[in-house]
């Protein structure tokens, strides 16, 4: 590829909007344009490092038993209806009717359609099990689309769901995708991306992994134990809730006067917020009350715990919007219970004198016993965990860090082949519903993590498995006949085994290699008069790691090694 035929400006400005590496990289090295907010065009750069991530997913998929398949992007609201998820999904799944007056959608993801299509082709147990996969274009209407190609409306995504006869196969062959995902990262040069349980959100199901790039520049907070392998999104993650004891006092109702909130009352009766019991409300979708969780005061609600107990979306309730509850002083001790529904997370359990809410303006109660003075039920988990805290698994210490999403995989079970009756006939005679495990990976998402990991103040630094080409030749002073004619002349013995890039532009010098670093690929060759006057030529990589001098001879054996060496890596 001659970089004067290149479509795709390089500019050296930071562009205005964007804050991630990958972003500002990917909008100055000429990789995509932005068309719409969250919708990008790919330019061939950016085309040729997804077409090598692609290809290295296939690799991957077919090896596990992967067929691949196309599913429509698309669909007729039938689908979604039978799974029950076109009504529960919001408004980031896109509805439309065609010119006929039917009800449609673009698929954001395609549970439904893989189950269409295997309902009709895997009637008997001896088909199974079996995994379909595509590498398909989608559309979800993202209301929070950020930072490039990390979080976009459109995207592309290699999505794979596996059919089982057994929640026993499905757990063997969820261990073997899971393998098959870190080959993944290894081989287009993410090693450092770790497996986290998480939260199946809408997917279902009650198992699942996020495939977390920890890095400053994530949208997830992801929480590592310091000390052992323990590793979750903080959506799920849980932790060692401690408890100083305390002495039990008789409970009493103390004037407040404008207090509210959790450090004006701890300053109030000068104590520390974990002896203090706070309230906090939400809507529960489906349901008429108000929902009521009592938290300790040092402590946060997790909203994807809360509705993963409740079943149903949840969202947070300020003072009054339709709930007759007093707000600011709303307490466990004397609260009705025809007024709201009612939870205790697990951070109350045996606690006593703590301070809460009396249920009447401007009075709190102290000497609270939760044993005594309110006796929950049961208690559940929905705090969040916070830096420092305990793991519950060795009693190490819980560190919070930040990371990007490229991958996830569920054990969805039968929720889809049930509503959408799949059925296959097994080896006893009788009619079973299969389950199910859905596998994603983001392309674009990749691309823009590679990024990344792995850039410097310049540009990326591509690894060689998913660099757009191997090999970059500068021409410097390209009107010299000589040089024009060796740089020629390596572009055409080198392209016969590499991928090359030849920079024949009549440019400067500071130009060429500021344009070779924005994009970033591993091998930089230099042809200069100088050195060929000396019958030489200088080799560079783009991580700075080498640079030497070569006889013009010795070239291709030199790039052989190098090229050899980071491919191995």
């Amino acid at each position: 590829m001659l970089l004067s035929k290149l479509l795709g400006e390089r500019f050296k400005e930071k562009p205005a909007d964007a804050t991630l590496a990958s972003h500002i990289f990917l909008l100055r090295g000429g990789y995509v344009r932005q068309v719409a907010n969250g919708i990008y065009s790919m330019l061939l750069p950016a085309k040729r490092v997804a077409a090598k991530i692609e290809a290295i997913i296939r690799e991957e998929m077919d090896n596990i038993g992967g067929q691949e398949v196309l599913f429509p992007v698309v669909m007729p609201y039938e689908l979604w209806k039978e799974s029950g998820r076109y009504d529960s999904v919001g408004s980031e799944l896109v509805r439309f009717r065609d010119r006929t007056g039917h009800d449609m959608l673009l698929g954001m993801t395609h549970e439904e359609a893989a189950v269409h299509l295997a309902r009709t082709e895997a009637r008997s147990w001896a088909k199974y099990p079996f995994m379909i996969y595509q590498i398909q274009t989608k559309f979800r209407d993202e209301p929070r689309s950020r930072g490039g190609l990390i979080r976009v409306r459109e995207f592309t995504m290699k999505d794979a769901y596996s059919f089982h006869t057994s929640q026993e196969d499905l757990e063997r062959y969820y261990d073997i995708v899971l393998e098959a995902y870190h080959r993944i990262f290894r081989r287009v040069g993410l090693p450092q991306v770790v497996a986290v349980s998480s939260d199946s959100g809408m997917m279902g199901g009650k198992v699942s992994h996020e495939f977390m790039l920890l890095t400053d520049g994530g949208e997830d907070t992801i929480v590592v134990c310091e000390n052992c392998d323990y590793r979750a999104n903080a959506e799920v993650a849980v932790s060692r809730i401690s408890h100083a004891p305390a002495e039990v006092q008789p409970p009493e109702e103390v004037y407040t006067p404008g207090i509210k909130d959790i450090d004006s009352l701890a300053a109030f009766f000068d104590t520390t917020p974990d002896r203090l019991m706070k309230a906090a409300v939400f809507a529960v979708q489906g349901s008429k009350k108000p929902l009521v969780v009592f938290i300790r005061g040092d402590l946060q609600v997790n909203e994807a715990k809360l509705r993963n107990i409740v079943g149903a979306e949840v969202f947070p309730l300020t003072d009054h919007e339709g709930a007759d509850l007093c707000f600011g002083y709303i307490g466990a001790v004397g609260l009705d219970s025809a007024k709201a529904d009612i939870l205790y997370d697990a951070s109350l359990e045996g606690e006593t004198c703590l301070i809460g809410g009396a249920n009447k303006p401007d009075h709190h109660i102290k000497g609270i016993s939760v044993p005594r003075d309110v006796r929950p039920d049961r208690f559940v988990d929905v705090a969040r965990v916070s830096d420092g805290d305990v793991c519950t698994k060795c009693g190490g210490r819980l560190a919070l860090k930040r990371g990007i999403e490229v991958g996830n995989i569920f054990q969805l079970g039968a929720r889809y082949t049930e509503t959408m009756d799949m059925t296959f006939t097994d080896s006893d005679g009788k009619q079973k519903y299969p389950v199910m495990g859905c596998y994603g990976i983001g392309v674009g998402r990749l691309i823009a993590s590679i990024i990344e990991a792995s850039h410097d103040d310049y540009g990326p630094i591509w690894p060689m498995a998913v660099a757009p080409w191997h090999i970059h030749i500068c021409v410097l002073n390209s009107s010299n006949e000589d040089v024009r004619k060796v740089g020629y002349g390596l572009y055409e013995e080198l392209g016969r085994r590499y991928e090359v890039l030849l920079d024949d532009r009549n440019v400067t010098a500071g130009v060429m290699f500021a344009d070779a670093d924005l994009l970033g690929v591993p091998v930089r060759v230099i042809v200069s008069a100088r050195n060929i006057g000396n019958g030489e030529a200088e080799i560079t990589t783009r991580d700075k790691k080498i640079r030497k001098t070569v006889k013009l001879d010795e070239i291709r054996k030199v790039i052989d090694e190098i090229t050899a060496l980071y491919a191995a890596q």
